[in-house]
């Protein structure tokens, strides 16, 4: 089982076709499609990749996007590279919404807001909740290109505080990856 989780973490958008492929080519374990498929179902392991129905990421046309930073560099310190996204939890009487933004690195949770609405205020306030518990700001800032990041209010944050900005390509939900596989984790 670990050793599927290790081939997970290194490829997350493999589904249970491609880890037994793994599994049999390269290191040479005989196993089942099926029986791949009930040990990253008892994991919590499932292939990520865009999906169509609901889409936090509306950009503003207004607001400046940012080029995404992040190809090809390799992560080798704490606070080298911060990322956030939003997530959306079902409740019996409607949503809520959550935000984090993780350390790449340590994969640690650096702050984090619910809120049952979708108003930039929770996300102004987990970002600077971060900058204000670490004793260290990253050198750059990942997310997607949803309104409330790329707002004037979110990016003059980071630009006040000298931070790099990064921002995923459009549908590219693996150019965030450890977000994505911590709201997976979060829903599971």
């Amino acid at each position: 089982m670990d050793l599927i989780d290790e081939i997970y973490t290194a490829h997350p958008f493999y589904g249970n076709r491609k880890i037994k492929a793994e599994l049999n080519l390269t290191h040479h374990i005989q196993i089942g499609r099926d029986h791949t498929r009930t040990l990253m179902k008892t994991l919590g392991l499932q292939a990520i990749y865009p999906k169509s129905n609901i889409n936090l990421s509306k950009p503003n046309k207004q607001h400046k996007i940012y080029s995404y930073l992040l190809r090809g560099v390799k992560i080798i310190r704490p606070n080298q590279v911060w990322s956030t996204d939003i997530t959306y939890i079902r409740l019996v009487n409607g949503w809520a919404y959550l935000i984090a933004v993780i350390d790449w690195y340590s994969r640690y949770v650096i702050s984090w807001r619910l809120s049952n609405t979708l108003e930039i205020e929770f996300c102004l306030d987990c970002l600077n909740e971060a900058l204000d518990i670490s004793k260290h700001k990253p050198d750059i800032f990942n997310n997607d290109q949803g309104s409330h990041f790329t707002s004037k209010q979110f990016t003059d944050i980071l630009n006040n505080n000298k931070i790099q900005i990064s921002m995923d390509g459009r549908g590219r939900c693996l150019d965030n990856v450890f977000v994505e596989r911590l709201w997976r984790t979060v829903k599971q």
